[in-house]
């Protein structure tokens, strides 16, 4: 047996094999390089075990459980809508009508439970009839006496981001509760993006609020993907998710069909002002004090600049959207925000909706059949239809 040193010659099965581990390493770390050394990509995922449940702290059926979905909406799960520098991928569902639902003129789509609420109209054609040549063709079609007809221009649909809640430290955009509403939303004719964030304690605030505002620019720069318009956008949200809608609609000035603007706003539930007046003096109780506490990484609300920035109340102008507020009169948030919040946007003469109901259920726990009704059409009115 020998026990000099092994030398590796040139031609030698050990070299080449050496070599190809080599040069298989070098190929790993220029592809990490171009992705903008991404070397951990995963997804945003619940924070803490039983982190996919939804914020209804309840088994009864109530709120937007009380919807059954047809099971017809197109679903395209997982979608990456941007990725962090350290590699963190952020991610949403996208739940688009089934294709023969029809929209009507009159700003409500078919088939949703809105339908026979907001009246009828005229039905428009079907988006499957209505598509245009995807190979960019300008061939004309005939009306059947050889005359030829101009190509209609495919349908563009509203779209909704649907923003889950959870104390911005839990939740998921595809958990029971938010996928029934990702289906609901597109049962009425919207484009519903459901979407996750960055959650607490891996992050606090502004992370969830800028993710938000990426995925809103996502959406517009990638109109064509689900055949949305980018002009009508709105946003959708519960508990945390409504702080965070209210939040996305009143940053910014000026455009709504522009950047990470909104041209709509509806929100169940939302603490709209995290500052001390609005989470101690006006009632709330020291768990939630303490859950606003972690998102914003503040020991106290009497000094906590971030309260101010992370709140919809203090950063409105007249140029924000119409704004749906939906709360219960016992309600985990104290009810005086959602009443100053709308007193608010109506002395800056933005179109408001309050709609209170009695008992204490959170969030889309109150999204039952007659509260969706509403929603929906305060949704159609203001983002229109097809």
């Amino acid at each position: 047996m020998s026990t000099g040193r092994r030398i590796f010659g040139l031609g030698s099965r050990r070299f080449l094999a050496l070599s190809v581990a080599y040069v298989g390493g070098m190929a790993i770390v220029a592809t990490s390089l171009l992705g903008g050394l991404h070397w951990n990509l995963r997804p945003v995922a619940p924070a803490q075990a039983g982190g996919t449940a939804s914020e209804v702290d309840t088994t009864a059926t109530v709120g937007i459980r009380t919807f059954t979905a047809a099971g017809d909406a197109v679903i395209d799960e997982d979608v990456v809508y941007a990725t962090q520098p350290d590699g963190t991928q952020l991610t949403l569902d996208v739940c688009s009508p089934p294709a023969d639902l029809p929209a009507t003129t009159d700003g409500t789509a078919g088939g949703g439970e809105s339908a026979g609420a907001a009246g009828t109209g005229e039905a428009a054609t079907p988006p499957s009839a209505q598509a245009s040549p995807t190979d960019g063709s300008t061939a004309a079609a005939t009306d059947g006496s050889g005359q030829d007809v101009q190509p209609t221009e495919a349908i563009r649909r509203p779209a909704v981001l649907s923003i889950h809640g959870g104390s911005w430290a839990r939740g998921d955009k595809g958990n029971g509760d938010w996928r029934n509403v990702c289906e609901w939303l597109a049962s009425e004719g919207f484009v519903a993006y459901s979407v996750n964030y960055r959650l607490v304690p891996a992050v606090s605030f502004p992370a969830a609020i800028e993710d938000l505002g990426l995925a809103v620019e996502w959406m517009r720069a990638n109109a064509d993907s689900y055949g949305i318009d980018p002009d009508r956008i709105g946003a959708f949200g519960g508990s945390a998710g409504g702080n965070l809608a209210t939040l996305l609609g009143a940053r910014g000035s000026g455009s709504l069909t522009a950047g990470s603007r909104v041209a709509a706003v509806a929100e169940l539930s939302g603490p709209v002002d995290l500052s001390y007046d609005g989470i101690v003096v006006a009632g709330g109780s020291s768990g939630l004090e303490q859950i606003v506490l972690d998102y914003l990484d503040c020991e106290s609300l009497l000094d906590c600049p971030a309260a101010k920035q992370a709140s919809a109340v203090r950063a409105l102008d007249r140029t924000d959207p119409p704004t749906f507020i939906g709360s219960s009169t016992e309600e985990f948030i104290p009810l005086g925000q959602s009443t100053e919040f709308a007193a608010d946007l109506a002395d800056l003469g933005i179109v408001t909706q309050l709609v209170t109901v009695p008992g204490s259920l959170h969030s889309i726990g109150i999204l039952d059949e007659a509260m969706r009704v509403q929603v929906a059409a305060f949704l159609h009115e203001h983002l229109g239809s097809s």
